[in-house]
């Protein structure tokens, strides 16, 4: 059976802690930012983890 491929775009975007959850950047922080108010610009800075119920599809993407 052959290697299984990393999707390298995912490999970009998602990281895995030291705890096995999967960690991502909030979307809508590119362009566009004149009429985003302060506190959201601030709040989308932050990272947050993967949904549990995303959790399978982007374990399938990241097998290393």
């Amino acid at each position: 059976m052959p290697k299984m491929k990393t999707n390298k775009g995912a490999a970009k975007r998602f990281k895995k802690t030291a705890t096995g959850k999967i960690k991502r950047r909030k979307p809508l922080k590119n362009h566009i930012l004149t009429k985003k108010t302060r506190k959201r610009k601030r709040n989308l800075r932050q990272a947050t983890m993967v949904h549990k119920s995303d959790m399978d599809r982007v374990e399938a993407m990241l097998p290393y």
